[in-house]
């Protein structure tokens, strides 16, 4: 039984970083749209998926709960800000050419997140997190002289992302992916709307627009379709983190930045000096002391965690599945 779960959880949680490995495809078919009218879009279909799960599954009484209590939804709030960076960012990347950057921005994404650790929860640099994390910053250093300027793009995926799952794992268990993914799209549903105003005030909308090569009846389907794409996947990782470890899906997570080098490189085609090379060099052998410093660290916690237990007179602690 404990096996068929292990597949299963990792079925899913490998899905779903697969489906945001292909992102860059689906948003650079939906040009000639903009950065802004794609992640308006996204926004609003979000919503609207979220509304119809939530209403086949009888779960208005959850989605309630969670917004009645206001610290939540404060924090919700906060988190829909930093997404909706993230993805605006990401779009701006994808169609502007620049693919390779969203890549190296997920990449360095965990490095971030050690360092918000260390700064707001108090927790201390071991030897390894602090030789990958000055790695980073070298990687960071040398593909900003070879850009001839610093990656912004990378670092606001990276800080943003960040930001918002620190923001996510303070609110706990309280809230579940899909009432969290509904509050925060509805508090982005009114800026959403504006943003829609006036890209078509402006003459720019390519919703139910025709007469330019890319736009049509398909085009309208895959800018609703975002939605689809967005709360499906996270619906699927949420699926597959209940089963699996935390260290199973923290090495899951770089199936994406992985997906997205390989289509920056293979797919769209863009330019590789050896500059950038060096630098992502840095950043996997940085991603591989972060890697086995966390499967140093988890046994000692757990070690850790039974002896609290047991002096306690409590049974050991063991990993959910």
């Amino acid at each position: 039984m404990t096996e068929a779960l292990d597949r299963r959880g990792l079925a899913y949680g490998a899905s779903a970083y697969v489906v945001w490995g292909l992102f860059p495809i689906l948003m650079a078919a939906l040009k000639p749209a903009g950065a802004f009218e794609i992640v308006a879009w996204r926004a609003l279909s979000s919503l609207l998926v979220c509304i119809a799960i939530l209403a086949a599954m009888g779960a208005w009484r959850r989605l309630r709960a969670v917004a009645s209590h206001r610290p939540t939804v404060l924090r919700l709030s906060a988190a829909s800000v930093l997404i909706a960076i993230n993805w605006g960012v990401m779009v701006y990347a994808v169609v502007t050419d620049r693919v390779a950057s969203t890549s190296l921005g997920y990449y360095i994404n965990p490095l971030i997140t050690v360092g918000l650790s260390v700064l707001f929860l108090g927790e201390r640099l071991r030897k390894l997190q602090m030789v990958a994390i000055s790695l980073g910053a070298v990687a960071v250093v040398v593909i900003a002289v070879e850009m001839g300027g610093l990656p912004w793009i990378s670092l606001a995926l990276a800080f943003s992302f960040a930001g918002y799952s620190f923001i996510k794992k303070g609110v706990g268990g309280r809230v579940d992916a899909l009432s969290g993914l509904a509050i925060e799209t509805a508090v982005l549903a009114p800026v959403a709307l504006g943003v829609l105003w006036v890209v078509g005030s402006q003459g720019d909308a390519t919703f139910l627009a025709r007469g330019a090569d890319g736009l049509g009846w398909w085009h309208d389907v895959m800018m609703v379709g975002t939605g689809t794409w967005t709360a499906g996947a996270l619906l699927v990782f949420a699926a597959g983190a209940r089963r699996l470890p935390l260290n199973i899906t923290g090495m899951l997570q770089y199936i994406t930045p992985t997906m997205t080098f390989a289509l920056a490189v293979w797919y769209f085609g863009e330019p590789m000096p050896a500059g950038r090379w060096a630098g992502f060099g840095l950043v996997w052998i940085a991603l591989t002391l972060i890697t086995v410093d966390a499967r140093r660290a988890r046994p000692l916690s757990r070690r850790r965690a039974a002896g609290l237990s047991r002096a306690a007179g409590e049974q050991p602690v063991t990993e959910p599945i």
